[in-house]
């Protein structure tokens, strides 16, 4: 079976997703107006980089009342899963818990969030043995 490679996502391209993700079905000046208090990029950037995201099938876009209106063409949970395997491959050798334990110890983490993770995990202690 021939894996795959990890679909990259540029700083811009996930900004822009982030955009599409929380407001679907708008014009790339909507998404410059956006994406405009960081100031870092320039309209025609945000128009290249969507017409590069649709060639890729990150976005779609329908024209609307003679503008193109984008959306993302993929779930945010999706993109969040491939790059997550990515970092975990490529920097942790495959090891989840080895990302885990260098988050721990090198992030602050409130009890709050710790009470979660325990939750989590005895959750899937208890699936495990389901199966």
């Amino acid at each position: 079976m021939i894996k795959r490679p990890a679909q990259r996502i540029g700083d811009l391209q996930l900004k822009i997703l982030r955009v599409l993700w929380g407001r679907p079905n708008i014009s790339v000046r909507e998404v410059f107006e956006e994406l405009g208090a960081e100031g870092k990029w320039a309209y025609t950037t945000i128009a290249t980089m969507l017409k590069k995201m649709e060639v890729r099938k990150l976005v779609s876009h329908q024209l609307v009342e003679r503008k193109f209106v984008y959306r993302a063409a993929v779930k945010e949970d999706d993109i969040a899963r491939k790059m997550t395997t990515h970092l975990i491959e490529r920097v942790f050798e495959g090891s989840l818990a080895d990302m885990v334990t260098h988050l721990l110890q090198t992030r602050e983490i409130s009890s709050t969030e710790l009470d979660e993770l325990e939750k989590l995990i005895a959750e899937k202690k208890k699936k495990g043995r389901k199966q």
